[in-house]
């Protein structure tokens, strides 16, 4: 059962506030991968603000979004902005995917695209052989389903009744070099994972109050909540473009996505 009397950390302002700051910090180390890093933001955000507890652990597969990891980080005061301002840079600890070392908060490094799933069922499993009561949250690509250590890991988890696993598929429809149906399609994923007597969830990626009634749902069985999002989410010319996969932003294009954040 959800309270009707639950309380969000996550507001308007913080949310606005941490969209700015990750567009400032991919503009500032002028690096790309800012289009994956929107469509996953509002996610992270509900998970470090209303989700995460005690022993609940998170893992980050898609490696390439790390940018909304660590504001996220920022936003819940884990991070600080000096250290923002060392993205990408030399020495620094915040990398362009998630490091192996020296940020308390992330467990693996990852990035390698299909091995997150797997690393959280590992983590699952050890947490139940340990009684201790905590939840892993995995969050994935859709393009990584195209791996097939995905699948093997979801084999696993189903065999395992790894119920104190939630696994999150940022569905925008874009990797690497097109469209997901266009690479290899598996179009509706969700059927498919239908198959492995799992619960599945098919939502709004960008809805935050549907993001957080979903993920405060009891579980009794491996949870796959597919997040229905859209690459670059709310910067009118990265929506749903392909080459914001790779693009840094120049100066103009960067005034332009600030400006816009202002109006969502």
């Amino acid at each position: 059962m959800i309270d009707n009397d639950y309380m969000s950390e996550l507001t308007e302002i913080k949310r606005l506030a941490s969209r700015q700051k990750l567009l400032s910090m991919h503009f500032h180390a002028g690096v790309g991968h800012i289009g994956g890093n929107l469509s996953s933001l509002d996610v992270l955000l509900v998970i470090f603000h209303d989700i995460l507890h005690g022993c609940d652990r998170f893992i980050l597969s898609k490696g390439h979004s790390v940018g909304a990891l660590y504001v996220a980080l920022w936003s819940t005061g884990r991070l600080k902005s000096d250290d923002l301002d060392t993205f990408y840079k030399d020495e620094t600890l915040l990398a362009g995917h998630p490091p192996s070392w020296g940020v308390t908060d992330i467990l693996f490094a990852t990035g390698s695209l299909g091995h997150g799933f797997s690393l959280a069922c590992g983590t699952s499993l050890g947490m139940k052989l340990q009684k201790q009561n905590g939840r892993v949250i995995c969050l994935t690509s859709d393009g990584e389903w195209q791996e097939g250590s995905t699948w093997e890991a979801l084999i696993f988890a189903s065999h395992r009744k790894l119920n104190n696993l939630t696994i999150l598929v940022d569905h925008n429809g874009l990797q690497g070099f097109g469209r997901t149906d266009e690479v290899a399609s598996m179009s509706p994923l969700w059927d498919k994972l239908k198959c492995f007597n799992v619960d599945v969830s098919v939502i709004d990626g960008h809805d935050i109050d549907v993001i957080r009634k979903t993920l405060l749902q009891p579980q009794d069985k491996l949870h796959l909540i597919i997040l229905k999002t859209v690459k670059g989410h709310g910067v009118s010319f990265m929506a749903d473009k392909m080459e914001w996969h790779y693009l840094p932003m120049s100066e103009a294009q960067y005034q332009i996505a600030l400006a816009e954040q202002e109006r969502l």
